[in-house]
């Protein structure tokens, strides 16, 4: 990377990463109370549908986050993801000023019913890449975090990817075939004739096909999985656990710390939707796109390079996979 394109130094974006790993620590135990404290009648309102939800406690820890970064990092640029449902548009707000982008809550359903795949999210950018990446998830007890040029990590203790034999694993050369591959179904479920749930359910049947079937569209994928949480994907495929991740329709603060954190395990991360030509060159990830494919950190096989192997993985799902179509729509005032 270009330290030109990253004009805060390192000491700085230590002392930042320090910081916001605290900050999540405190905003995960503020969830941690509130699950605890949950009843049969616990309030939440629903947002653009009945699986949107909101409630207090995603508002309460984004209170508390922004007080913390404010009073901390006053010049810094605040995007959240209550206070940005708010506003009257959903124009794409980063730009190349050092940016915290949040979710003090993602995976707010999981919350509602104590399951337990629930994380406060917190994302640093500069200059239109995520540089510094936390991700809590109290129930579980685990935090992955990572900072530019610092390596990414589960509890600050073990290195990511987890699964070291001696080295990270290539991917399978029949990828998608004996993947793990997550998706969500996300909250677009209007039930309409190629509507982006009708793409998502013709695709999720190409992948888990056999291999070969449905005109040669079939993945025989090893399992899929929906963990109710963008950002609990992303952790993931980081961690390798997931070796692949597919989906359209979140937004920014949902991917941006776990986007950085793959990217400084190693991972790869692209664009959701094939391109006209897929055998091009593979375009990094547009942060404000909506569309996201994430390949986890991979090894060198006999015959490739590690990246060698993501790519080709990559175009393989882009084979078998729908265009979504999600775009940021203006808020009627």
């Amino acid at each position: 990377m270009n330290e030109m394109d990253y004009p805060i130094p390192q000491a700085e974006l230590d002392e930042i990463y320090a910081f916001a790993i605290d900050v999540a620590r405190k905003a995960g135990q503020l969830l941690l109370e509130r699950i605890y404290e949950r009843n049969s009648e616990q309030v939440y309102a629903e947002k653009e549908n009945a699986v949107d939800l909101v409630t207090q406690t995603d508002e309460d820890v984004e209170a508390l986050i922004k007080t913390a970064i404010q009073s901390k990092y006053p010049q810094h640029k605040f995007i959240g993801e209550e206070s940005y449902a708010k506003g009257q548009s959903r124009e794409y707000l980063i730009d190349a000023q050092p940016t915290w982008c949040v979710d003090p809550l993602d995976g707010t359903v999981n919350f509602t019913h104590a399951f337990p795949m629930f994380c406060v999210s917190i994302g640093f950018i500069v200059n239109h890449n995520p540089v510094i990446g936390v991700i809590y998830a109290p129930m579980l007890n685990q935090l992955f975090s990572s900072c530019l040029n610092r390596g990414a990590w589960l509890n600050e203790t073990q290195q990511l990817p987890l699964i070291r034999q001696p080295s990270i694993l290539p991917m399978p050369a029949t990828a998608p075939s004996k993947c793990i591959f997550a998706c969500e179904w996300g909250k677009d479920r209007r039930d309409i004739p190629d509507g982006n749930l009708q793409r998502k359910i013709e695709s999720f049947v190409n992948l888990a096909s056999e291999l070969g079937s449905r005109g040669g569209k079939g993945g025989m994928v090893h399992g899929m999985r929906s963990l109710g949480s963008a950002t609990m994907d992303l952790a993931y495929t980081a961690m390798g656990s997931v070796d692949i991740w597919w989906e359209g329709g979140c937004w920014e603060w949902d991917v941006a710390a776990g986007i950085a954190i793959l990217l400084e395990a190693g991972g790869l991360v692209t664009t959701a939707n094939p391109p006209q030509d897929i055998d091009g060159p593979i375009a990094p990830v547009d942060l404000g796109s909506r569309l996201y494919l994430a390949i986890r950190p991979a090894g060198p096989s006999d015959t490739e390079t590690g990246r060698q192997t993501q790519e080709r993985t990559v175009r393989e799902v882009w084979r078998r996979v729908r265009q979504l179509e999600y775009t940021r729509p203006t808020l009627q005032s």
